[in-house]
């Protein structure tokens, strides 16, 4: 497995209220989008991302480590630990907003994935995003906590009406706002092939899913890939601070499947 990840402050914006954090070693991934406005929504989400990192370690070696809210029925240990670790988050960001009355009402969107035996947990909060691209399809895998997502998932207005409402970045769920939050968590088998994308939506309001995923089927490097999609996301306006975490196939897979996909032309060439 490979990954490459970038963040950048945008073309407008005077700051990056955008964190990541990798943990290369137990393979997750944690994206975070702040708000507060002046230094508040950097704290917000540095500390929901470190928080995440931190707690889930922490229950690598200590198993019988306590979790923070009721376990999930149906989901693995993994993901039931990710979904501890946002809800920790959750309640540091909503103390650390409380104890300076600069930082009141400061909070962050959180997208995390974890891959373990063969699946991927996937925990989210906010309107930060998770997509995955296989053998072509490309897909969102969460679904945005926002006043116009609901919206649209009720057939109120359209997904076009959306876009260019100025409501957009009105969140129905964040962490830090209440000292408790609802996690959306879910699990997904992984597949050769599979890249996944972590990002803000600083990249989802300049490029189309269309953009996005023609990009993300050229992945050779994914490094270069995060790299190619922020510079895009900013050429297009970089109105907001953008980062993206992409996730594919070892370089060393990748070389088999393109020598693979070459012998196979080769040989409805020959034949």
């Amino acid at each position: 497995m490979q990954f490459g990840a970038r963040t950048d402050m945008g073309r407008v914006r005077e700051n990056n209220e955008d964190s990541y954090r990798v943990a290369p070693e137990i393979n997750l991934f944690v994206l975070a989008d702040g708000m507060g406005g002046q230094a508040s929504g950097e704290v917000a989400s540095r500390l929901a991302a470190e928080t995440i990192i931190a707690h889930c370690r922490e229950g690598i070696a200590n198993p019988s480590l306590a979790q923070v809210g009721n376990p999930v029925d149906g989901v693995s240990d993994t993901s039931n630990r990710l979904a501890s670790a946002v809800r920790l988050a959750n309640r540091v960001v909503n103390e650390e907003a409380n104890k300076d009355e600069s930082r009141h009402g400061m909070g962050s969107t959180v997208v995390a994935v974890w891959f373990a035996g063969g699946r991927m947990s996937l925990a989210h909060v906010g309107d930060s995003r998770i997509y995955r691209l296989r053998g072509g399809e490309f897909e969102q895998l969460t679904q945005d906590h926002s006043f116009v997502a609901e919206q649209v998932r009720r057939g109120l207005i359209t997904e076009q009406e959306a876009s260019e409402s100025k409501m957009q970045s009105v969140l129905l769920r964040a962490l830090g706002i209440e000292p408790e939050v609802e996690v959306a968590l879910d699990e997904q088998l992984v597949m050769d092939g599979d890249v996944v994308l972590l990002c803000s939506d600083g990249l989802t309001r300049e490029l189309s899913n269309e953009q996005i995923a023609a990009v993300l089927g050229e992945t050779k490097d994914a490094k270069e890939t995060a790299d190619r999609l922020v510079d895009l996301a900013n050429r297009a306006g970089g109105g907001d601070n953008v980062t993206a975490i992409v996730i594919g196939p070892s370089r060393k897979r990748m070389g088999f499947l393109a020598r693979l996909a070459s012998w196979f032309e080769g040989s409805g060439a020959r034949s």
